[in-house]
């Protein structure tokens, strides 16, 4: 194998399949010649032990369950690290003849070459993976609380008898219990009080975290519409708002932009992507249905997709949602970057004609 200039290569390269209990590797050295291939175990220690003996070395693997931890001890240790986005990079992921030596194969290959082809993705560090993990888990606990309130509902209905609307938080107050349903709806009642005492727990420490650990929330939280849970995933999930040249790249990164196929006189309209992080997604998806909705202020944002929803249709009202969840992810971006405070209706100010001064 021959290159033009195989000082351009690194040393070492390191192509490791993560299993959830044992990972295949295959490592290459500086003219891309396979020197190793083996096995070993998706252990802390186990990597630690090995990654230690190779010092200096770009090290390629796909982003996954073990892939944050892996990331911060290769840092630890100094080594380069290549975390391969699978959405993207499709040879693996749809291959035929899928193994886990073929696969780590492939990454030590192609992060040898040319690692721009895996569409590496970057991890966040610690801090902010544990903050994100807050989110995650109040999120978990909302769905399972929705879940139970709907199985209540289903069940009470099932003997002619309605449960009065109420507050989700409420709920279990004004929660009625026919008595031949009570055995199986107490427990269930029981339940979702626990749920949501917990939820607010999470909110009261969400607050905390981006009152203390990350006051630029603080400045995101001027929109109307936007919470802390919101402003501290949108944070936490961007990390470095530099990393972005043009805040309009945040809406390509979010998935809120439609897909393409465009080919000859041919271009369809087609749905969003849904690339990148589903719960920072919805929450602005939500953000913007409360700006379009009753209780929402007057705002560039407002008018901008209520124009959009004017079109007609249910669909046209679908697509205002996402275009301002996609325009609200761009502006909390270029707030932050920008460190200026918000001006809801900056846009219309700025249209308005001039009125001349008497005299």
């Amino acid at each position: 194998m021959t290159h033009c200039n195989p000082l351009s290569f690194p040393a070492k390269t390191i192509g490791i399949d993560l299993g959830d209990r044992i990972s295949a590797f295959t490592i290459r050295d500086a003219a891309g010649e396979v020197t190793e291939r083996g096995k070993l175990p998706t252990t802390r220690i186990a990597c630690h032990e090995f990654f230690s003996l190779h010092p200096g070395a770009r090290v390629v693997y796909e982003v996954g369950t073990h892939s944050p931890w892996l990331t911060w001890l290769l840092r630890e240790l100094g080594h380069e690290t290549v975390v391969a986005n699978p959405w993207r990079f499709k040879l693996i992921s749809q291959s035929v003849t899928k193994s886990d030596a073929k696969d780590a194969d492939l990454l030590s290959d192609f992060g040898y070459l040319k690692p721009s082809t895996l569409s590496p993705i970057t991890h966040r560090g610690p801090e902010v993976n544990a903050a994100r993990a807050v989110i995650t888990a109040r999120s978990t606990l909302v769905r399972a609380r929705t879940k139970l309130i709907n199985c209540v509902r289903g069940l009470v209905k099932s003997i002619g008898e309605r449960i009065p609307a109420s507050s989700t938080e409420s709920f279990h107050k004004k929660l009625w219990l026919p008595d031949s349903l009570r055995p199986a709806l107490e427990p269930l009642r029981e339940q979702i009080r626990m749920l949501t005492e917990q939820i607010r727990d999470f909110d009261k420490h969400i607050e905390r975290l981006g009152r203390e650990q990350y006051p630029e929330t603080g400045r995101l939280r001027q929109i109307c519409g936007v919470g802390p849970i919101t402003a501290l995933s949108f944070v936490c999930l961007i990390e470095d708002p530099n990393r972005f040249s043009n805040s309009r790249e945040v809406g390509s990164y979010l998935g809120l932009v439609p897909k393409l196929r465009q080919s000859g006189n041919r271009d369809p309209q087609l749905r969003i992507t849904k690339a990148g992080d589903r719960t920072t997604r919805a929450l602005l998806v939500q953000c913007a249905q409360y700006i379009l909705g009753p209780f929402g202020k007057d705002c560039d944002l407002r008018r901008f997709g209520l124009r959009l929803a004017e079109r007609g249709g249910n669909a046209a009202k679908k697509r205002a949602v996402i275009a301002v969840a996609r325009k609200l992810a761009v502006l909390l971006h270029a707030l932050w970057v920008s460190g200026e405070d918000y001006e809801p209706l900056r846009a219309a100010t700025k249209t308005q004609p001039r009125t001349r001064k008497a005299g």
